[in-house]
Order: C-alpha cells, then structure tokens, then sequence
C-alpha cells in the first residue's frame, strides 16, 4: 500500500486534498524500485491532508480509526498504510515521515516502523511537506521485512537533488542473533508520559528486556533533544511547510491545516538564518552524546487519545504525541520504532530506537 502523497502511475495522488488531486505519469522513484523487485502495489492510503499531522483524524476523506479500538486514533500522518497493514491487507505499505507520521502509527497498530537516514530512498515523486526533511517511510510486520525492503529500496537517485548513497556498513549482512553480546544504550534522565502509567510501565519493562539481552543503560541530558523537537513547528521549518503548498487555494484545505500554515506568517530570512545556527550547536550537543552509544530508546509517543479527546484539543495533542520523534529529521539521525505491549483498552504501543545517520541497520 501506498501512502497518498507518494505516486503510483495513472491512481490519483490527492495528499487527502480533493481541490489538489492529479493523475501522475510516473510511479515515485522508491515506487518504481519496489515494483521492479517484485512489489504489487494494491492502492493508496488515507492520510492527515498534506501529511501535517500525527493523528490520522484529518482527512475529508474520513477519520483514521486505530486498528485495534476504533474509538482510538491510529495515528498519523501515514494512518491508512499503518491500517492497511495491521489489518493484513498488504504485507508493507510505504508512508512518509518528517516529524513521526512513519514511527507514530506504527506503534499504535503494533507494526514496525522504519524512518530511515534522510535521503536513502528517494523523495522523487512524493508530495513534499519539509522538503529538506521529508523520508518516506516503511510499515512491516517485523524488523526482518523493514530491514529486506530497506535494502531493495535504498537506491541512489540521481535524479533527486536529496538522495544519498546507502554506504556499505549500512547493508543488510544477516548478522542478527538471539545473542547480540554487550552494548550500551541510551535513556533520558527525565521523561514524560503525561501522567499514563500503563505506557510508562511498558518503557520501563522495554529498558528492562534490553538489559537482560546485555546491554548497559547510559544516562542522557535529553534537552537539546527537545529544544530541537521545539524548532520544527515554532521554529521557520513551518514556513518550509508553507511553501510546499503555496500554489494549493487555503480555502480547500481543513481548518486546523490553514491553522498550522498561517503560523508560518511573519517569519523572516534572518529567523531560518538563526533557527539554523542553533540547531548546528543543538546537533553538536546530542551527537556528542550519541558517540559511545549503539542507540538512544525512548518512547514513541507519551501516551496517545481518544479521537474525541484528539477533535477537543487538536493541536495541543498532535504536538504532545511528537514529543519524542520531531528532532530526529532535524538531526539527521535514523529511527525505527517497535510495538512492545498492549495497553488496557487495547490499543498497542511501543517504543523506538534511534541512532546516527547511516546507522539503519
């Protein structure tokens, strides 16, 4: 399955926005690699309109409604690929992720979900959101699958002016095992879960298992993290989202999208300028954390809503759920995220590992 902001040959692309809707002549350049490996796509999927979102629920098209308690959000952007194949309508389904629209309703499907390094499969073809940002994203039923179409769909593109080379350390090589020996990871000294124990508990048991396996648990200074997740929406990034759709009529667009949008009003050249300075000594800051770590684990999202809860504060609850997953584009790090649990009402969720670019595998 495909999510709607990416193209399939002669299927409408409508990034969830009817007014916006074109037939493309092409496949997306990722598309067209797994189709040439064999992949059958079977349609396209629902999705937050224009991909600003974590919830699902913004769509004319209808609500995404999770997986497992349809009073519940699935998750968003990329909901209906997560849908789709937690449902076992299709095997993998591609999604996009800039802020956790690929890692968010993974989790709450209880799927895989990769986010890989910025540039390992080619944005060609896809509507942009943050076009410097964007990646598009895999949903798997297990961390083999996510890793076999990471290798098929990890292919130079030339013809993308974002796509990078996928660097020979960073290739699948089976060397997986039940005992993966000693290795440190890194958890925040302080996290919020927004008052949820079952989540909360489900971290702890996470830190736990990896403990078991052998790892030791490294202590981190998470703030340059979330000053970092800050900058992407209150920072000038909006004003790159605002770009992306500046040639689309606002008026056809959802209320809470023009909301997103017009928050980019009034941001200047000298405030990307000074965004970027900061997030140059920011990165400086969290690499030097990451240097004698395999990996950093944290949640995925705090907690997550209702889809009443999610209508009565809609944005307040989408910037919650990217507490944890915003800064990682922004750094240029890679992520996947994995379910570990199931909470009292049904609804799965899961943490997620990051690590430095190049540092899928």
């Amino acid at each position: 399955a495909i999510k709607d902001t990416i193209d399939l040959a002669g299927i409408p692309t409508t990034a969830a926005c009817p007014d916006f809707a074109y037939i493309p002549g092409e496949s997306a350049s990722v598309v067209s690699v797994l189709i040439a490996a064999g992949a059958i796509p079977l349609g396209k999927t629902n999705l937050d309109q224009f991909a600003k979102g974590l919830v699902g629920t913004r769509s004319p098209y209808g609500e995404g409604k999770n997986s497992f308690n349809p009073e519940y959000i699935s998750g968003g952007s990329s909901a209906g690929s997560a849908i789709a194949t937690a449902l076992g309508q299709v095997s993998f389904a591609l999604g996009t992720d800039t802020a956790g629209s690929g890692r968010v309703p993974a989790v709450l499907n209880n799927l895989v979900g990769h986010k890989p390094t910025r540039g390992l499969l080619s944005t060609r073809g896809v509507v942009p959101a943050c076009r410097t940002l964007d990646c598009v994203s895999i949903f798997a039923l297990s961390c083999d699958d996510a890793t076999t179409l990471l290798d098929i769909a990890a292919w130079y593109d030339a013809a993308d002016p974002y796509s990078r080379p996928n660097i020979f350390s960073n290739r699948q090589r089976y060397f997986n095992t039940d005992d993966p020996g000693r290795f440190r990871f890194g958890v925040p000294l302080e996290l919020d879960f927004q008052h949820d124990i079952e989540t909360q508990a489900l971290f702890n048991d996470s830190v736990r298992r990896l403990q078991a396996l052998g790892g030791e648990v490294v202590s981190l200074d998470f703030s340059p993290f979330l000053e970092t997740a800050r900058l992407l929406y209150e920072g000038p990034w909006v004003s790159e989202r605002a770009l992306a759709t500046r040639e689309v009529d606002r008026a056809s667009m959802l209320p809470v999208i023009r909301q997103i949008l017009a928050s980019a009003e009034g941001k200047t050249a000298e405030d990307a300028f000074a965004a970027q300075y900061r997030l140059a000594a920011l990165k400086r800051q969290c690499d030097a954390q990451l240097l004698d770590l395999d990996f950093v684990l944290t949640p995925t999202c705090p907690r997550f809503y209702t889809r009443a809860e999610m209508a009565e504060q809609p944005l307040l609850n989408n910037s919650l759920l990217g507490t944890y997953t915003n800064f990682v584009n922004l750094l240029d790090y890679c992520a996947t995220a994995v379910p570990v649990g199931f909470t009292n009402c049904g609804v799965p969720w899961g943490v997620t590992l990051f690590s430095a670019a190049f540092e899928d595998i």
